[in-house]
């Protein structure tokens, strides 16, 4: 396995609403590179799970304002990753 496609896909998002989605249409949320595009997503969930994708749904999360005592500054922007898996095939997260 090539390690460009393990610097893509950051790791799972593993919440409760991620978790109804997965059970319910075969879906699954992985937090990837902020540069990443939908095609490179799809290739890199291909070959690192063994899956076949039928589609890649993207939200960019926007920077938000913290405050820790006197300081201010933003958190880092990420992207989140909603990959539509063919039927038939799962992943399995553990």
């Amino acid at each position: 396995m090539d390690t460009k496609y393990l610097e893509i896909i950051k790791a799972p998002v593993i919440t409760e609403k991620s978790g109804n989605v997965s059970q319910n249409s075969n879906q699954y949320v992985f937090k990837v590179d902020p540069k990443s595009n939908k095609t490179e997503i799809k290739l890199a969930i291909e070959k690192i799970f063994k899956v076949k994708v039928k589609s890649v749904n993207t939200i960019n999360e926007k920077p938000k304002k913290k405050k820790v005592g006197r300081y201010t500054g933003l958190t880092n922007r990420s992207k989140k990753a909603i990959v539509t898996l063919a039927e038939g095939q799962t992943i399995e997260l553990s």
